[in-house]
């Protein structure tokens, strides 16, 4: 039973295209060294994949370049002629714009204005007008999230002075009842005595506290109790 024909046209699926492209490549290749040792003909081939990997196959002792040179002068045409004609194009093209771009921003900074029409100033107002208005958008961004960041500086500083105010306020009160637990073999009076200058060293950092609180503090409050 006979092969059926296969239809010829491009491989949907990307793989099974890569594949065949591949086989065909080698295949195509192949046929090429043949003619090439059968016929001592010069052969030159130039393959790009979809990828675009390039695949070159030239016969042993010949190069590309001297194959465009026989093809060149077979048919009389200059192909590097050409080439570099549409190079002198692009380089044009790329003069041109560099050009208007320069004169552009010479516009824009107040310069070369008095070849400008009044429906060319009135544009390039417009122009320089939506450009201000990008500027200060952008500037006003950079404003907000410099404050926002400072505004999150001063909220966690003030975090941590509030929790050293309790932890210190904690300290106090835990010397305050703690001292003659802790110290159960020394003298009762010595006790007494250290507490109670805990105690009074305990209220004036109280009051110190408060009194700053509520904007500063008079030469008599720093009379202890």
């Amino acid at each position: 039973m006979g092969r059926g024909k296969i239809e010829i046209k491009m491989i949907e699926n990307r793989t099974n295209r890569q594949v065949t492209y591949s086989k065909r490549r080698n295949g195509i290749f192949k046929k090429a060294q043949e003619l090439t040792v059968l016929c001592d003909a010069k052969v030159s081939l130039i393959m790009f994949s979809t990828s675009r990997k390039l695949h070159e196959y030239t016969s042993p002792n010949t190069t590309t370049k001297e194959i465009y040179d026989q093809y060149q002068k077979a048919l009389g045409i200059d192909l590097w002629s050409s080439h570099y004609e549409k190079m002198l194009e692009d380089l044009k093209k790329l003069k041109d714009t560099n050009n208007r771009l320069g004169r552009e921003i010479r516009h824009r900074l107040g310069q070369d204005l008095n070849g400008l029409n009044l429906l060319e100033l009135h544009a390039l107002e417009h122009k320089v007008s939506t450009s201000v208005d990008v500027i200060r958008a952008r500037k006003l961004h950079v404003i907000k999230g410099q404050t926002d960041k400072y505004n999150k500086k001063i909220k966690n500083l003030e975090e941590i002075h509030r929790d050293l105010q309790l932890n210190l306020r904690a300290k106090y009160e835990e010397s305050q009842y703690g001292l003659v637990v802790d110290n159960e073999a020394a003298d009762y009076e010595s006790a007494v005595a250290i507490a109670n200058g805990a105690s009074n060293l305990f209220a004036f950092q109280l009051q110190n506290l408060n009194l700053h609180d509520a904007g500063g503090f008079g030469s008599q409050d720093l009379r202890l109790a």
